[in-house]
């Protein structure tokens, strides 16, 4: 599976912001000033902390990427797809290494799975939208939500480890208190925000799943080579 396709450039040493996103119809990836270690933890569903051994400018150095494919392909062909790219046009190659560590363990809470099955086709829309005052998410399967919590977790330092069984797709709102740096006075926060609840507490009452911190394993990609690829 590979893009029929692909433009790769350095992105501008001024350029500001960065995204990825599909392209409309399910036809590839776009990247603007986007790292290529972020593409990596996108693309593998691994957070940033967890990939170890690349060289400093995976972090540092924006691409803007456009790889199209003649037909529409499903979200995890399309990943596939560009796994592939970061294969054939970064040289990318790399190994897991599990090791056990501090986690958060995602199970279902005793109270209930609150989160709605969804069995609608695949389409090409981003999971997870919203801000923490309401976070939506449709078809989001358990990879990704453990993905986007560890996130969200990510100054704790512990990613969340899928220990629910759950096989399927889910729809769910989640309204959550903002979390804030670590350096941050809570009066950074609206009176409406505080109100909210935390994270952990929201997603017990409104996902009907618990996150645990304890110990358990923890994937680590450690990547064995990478290049800067040439602009084409």
């Amino acid at each position: 599976l590979t893009f029929d396709v692909v433009s790769i450039h350095p992105s501008a040493p001024d350029a500001t912001g960065g995204r990825i996103k599909p392209i409309p119809g399910n036809h590839g990836y776009t990247a603007q000033n986007f790292p290529v270690g972020l593409m990596i933890a996108l693309m593998y569903k691994i957070p940033l902390r967890q990939i170890e051994d690349g060289p400093n400018w995976i972090t540092t150095q924006g691409y803007d990427i456009e790889a199209r494919a003649d037909g529409p392909h499903s979200v995890d062909d399309l990943h596939t797809m560009y796994q592939n790219l970061l294969a054939d046009r970064f040289g990318l190659k790399f190994h897991h290494d599990v090791r056990e560590g501090n986690i958060y363990a995602l199970t279902i809470d005793p109270s209930g799975l609150k989160m709605k099955p969804n069995t609608s086709p695949e389409n090409d829309s981003i999971p997870v939208n919203g801000s923490p005052e309401h976070t939506t998410g449709v078809r989001v399967p358990m990879p990704y939500l453990t993905w986007f919590l560890s996130l969200l977790l990510q100054n704790d330092g512990r990613p969340v480890v899928d220990q629910t069984g759950l096989t399927g797709n889910y729809d769910f709102t989640l309204s959550f208190r903002p979390i804030l740096p670590p350096d941050a006075s809570p009066d950074a926060l609206t009176p409406e925000q505080r109100d909210l609840p935390t994270l952990f507490d929201a997603v017990r009452t409104q996902l009907g799943l618990r996150l645990t911190a304890t110990r358990g394993p923890v994937d680590h990609l450690v990547i064995d080579h990478i290049d800067r690829p040439t602009a084409n």
